[in-house]
């Protein structure tokens, strides 16, 4: 816990406008060629789909997160895409189920493996962008996060989506969420 903190304060401090960071990251602007802070959002969201179905994929089959990404990859216009953030995503929530999972699982009243495979990848992806990606806004991966859910769960899973996220997301980024609220 207190490694996640000294990355957080780490990057806090050498941020210089963490609120915009997510829309405003040069390399994907080079990578993707996109030209504005639309475009750029809108790359990261559908990136964050693929790489929900992708970890939904290993998840069910237990293939291998690299032949998975290959074959999103193969088989999606990754021009359009954020390549970079969907690959570190998939593969960073692969190798960090274990200190994901008992962070979700603190939050909730059964075990991960019991939870939907759709809402259980979903949980994992934001969980991971929570610790990671702190160049993302914490209000951005868990409105992407209920976003996500609303499009490919059952007609009420966002609510609890949203109510396990906020947890995780005040334990992991809670010098960004006590910002965010004064």
């Amino acid at each position: 816990m207190q490694k996640l903190q000294l990355r957080q304060l780490k990057w806090l401090i050498s941020s210089s406008s963490w609120l915009s960071a997510d829309l405003f990251v040069m390399s994907d602007i080079e990578n993707n060629k996109a030209t504005s802070k639309k475009g750029v959002a809108k790359a990261r969201g559908k990136s964050r789909r693929l790489a929900m179905q992708a970890i939904y994929q290993w998840q069910m089959t237990g293939d291998s997160i690299a032949d998975i990404k290959q074959q999103f990859i193969d088989e999606n216009n990754m021009a359009k895409l954020d390549a970079d953030f969907f690959s570190e995503a998939v593969s960073g929530v692969a190798s960090s189920i274990s200190e994901l999972d008992p962070l979700l699982e603190k939050y909730m009243t059964r075990s991960i493996e019991s939870v939907d495979p759709v809402e259980r990848s979903i949980l994992r992806l934001a969980t991971f962008e929570f610790v990671n990606r702190f160049d993302v806004p914490y209000r951005v991966v868990l409105n992407e996060a209920v976003n996500i859910t609303k499009e490919y769960c059952a007609e009420n899973s966002h609510t609890f989506v949203n109510a396990v996220l906020d947890k995780v997301a005040k334990e992991v980024r809670h010098i960004e969420v006590q910002t965010a609220g004064s």
